[in-house]
């Protein structure tokens, strides 16, 4: 019996089954039908292969060099310093033009520094102290400008003072900006020269038009819509983007963002392939100030006097910070993913029988009528043919899924 069982067990592997199709005549479910066909049928056509382009093969390994150019004078005038001209070789680090640099806007200047002995800034705390106990020799400063000598330096037994330090003496003045001193820096223009490359499809691009005529970036500034491909901006215009004045920033500093994205659908052609450029605050989490708003750093210039004695100027920089970001993604057709796609959404097409299904057998007035015609029950018996013959049906009760066309 048990070898019986098996053997018709796997007999029945090799067995073929059929679907059996009842059609409902019920208006309202199959309105629901075809409404559920038509959105799968909009959702694929309309979202998957117009918006999304699901035609297509993406490469988003996007493969970039930026290249960046400032230009512009401006001129200072200060009690330490005197009358300087700034050029770019001044007010731009790096110099030689990278994806991300500085421009100055604004300084305080320690002239005249060289190494000695000098008292520390009060403004220090652990520079605080009322003996030499407090000042221990060759201990570093935190947060401070040298090395403790031992000595504390007060001015009467009765007050607080500050230890004595061996470094760059004067120590460097604390005082905060009250306005921009390259006043005209938002009228400098930034030249910003981008190479793309999708490696998968081996396209390149550039951010720079094409065009044999040698005075085009000597007259052309960059617009969305006139000079798309004109990659020399104004300062001033880039932070009006980013919705910012650049004069609010240049007393502080500031870091921005420049975006530069390339969506490129290659199926039309290289001409259609152009550059986005986005621009926004970045040392900033909204449009209200904080105290980590700003963006500044020291740097020194030294030199030596007449007698070889080593000085230096010490300049604490205000100024932009520039960020520049390429992303982007190449898109071409494929017969791959068109394929996957088209299946995805025929799958998706069985989704409306199986919603009509149960609005058919749960929830209709007459779905213990349909759900009688959907399942059939056989039992085993034998059944005479026409030509005489005897024909075993299978073993046992089985249940038949059915599917209604509607």
């Amino acid at each position: 019996m048990a070898g019986g069982h098996w053997k018709g067990l796997f007999l029945s592997l090799f067995d073929y089954k059929t679907e059996k199709y009842i059609v409902a005549n019920n208006k309202k479910v199959g309105i629901l039908y075809r409404l559920v066909q038509l959105s799968i049928i909009g959702y694929i056509i309309g979202w998957v292969f117009l918006t999304k382009k699901g035609y297509q093969e993406t490469d988003e390994a996007i493969q970039s060099s930026v290249i960046t150019k400032l230009k512009g004078v401006s001129v200072t005038n200060t009690s330490e310093s005197g009358l300087l001209v700034w050029g770019p070789e001044d007010y731009v680090i790096p110099p030689q033009g990278e994806a991300v640099l500085f421009i100055v806007t604004n300084f305080i200047e320690t002239p005249n520094q060289k190494l000695g002995y000098c008292a520390e800034s009060p403004k220090v705390l652990n520079s605080h102290c009322r003996g030499n106990e407090d000042c221990e020799q060759g201990e570093m400063v935190v947060s401070g400008h040298g090395v403790m000598s031992g000595r504390c330096l007060r001015k009467d037994q009765n007050s607080t003072g500050t230890c004595e330090i061996y470094g760059w003496c004067p120590i460097e003045r604390s005082s905060k900006p009250q306005g921009p001193l390259l006043t005209n820096t938002e009228n400098f223009t930034i030249y910003i020269k981008n190479f793309i490359r999708f490696p998968k499809f081996a396209f390149t691009k550039s951010n720079v038009l094409d065009t044999t005529d040698n005075s085009y970036l000597k007259k052309c500034r960059y617009d969305e819509d006139l000079y798309p491909y004109c990659p020399i901006f104004r300062l001033g215009d880039i932070t009006s983007r980013a919705g910012y004045n650049f004069q609010d920033m240049a007393s502080l500093g500031s870091s921005i963002g420049i975006l530069i994205e390339w969506n490129c659908d290659l199926d039309k052609g290289y001409s259609n392939c152009h550059p986005r450029y986005h621009f926004t605050r970045l040392d900033i989490s909204s449009s209200n100030k904080s105290i980590t708003s700003g963006f500044n750093f020291r740097h020194a210039r030294y030199y030596k006097d007449a007698a070889g004695e080593s000085h230096r100027t010490l300049f604490k920089v205000y100024g932009v910070r520039f960020n520049i970001m390429v992303h982007g993604k190449a898109g071409k057709f494929s017969i791959i993913p068109t394929a996957i796609n088209i299946g995805s959404g025929l799958a998706l097409m069985g989704a409306g029988a199986f919603l009509c299904d149960m609005v058919l057998l749960y929830l209709m007035k007459k779905s213990t009528f349909y759900r009688e015609r959907k399942f059939e029950t056989s039992r085993n018996n034998k059944a005479t043919c026409q030509d005489g013959s005897e024909e075993d049906k299978n073993d046992g009760s089985e249940q038949q899924n059915l599917s209604p066309q509607l």
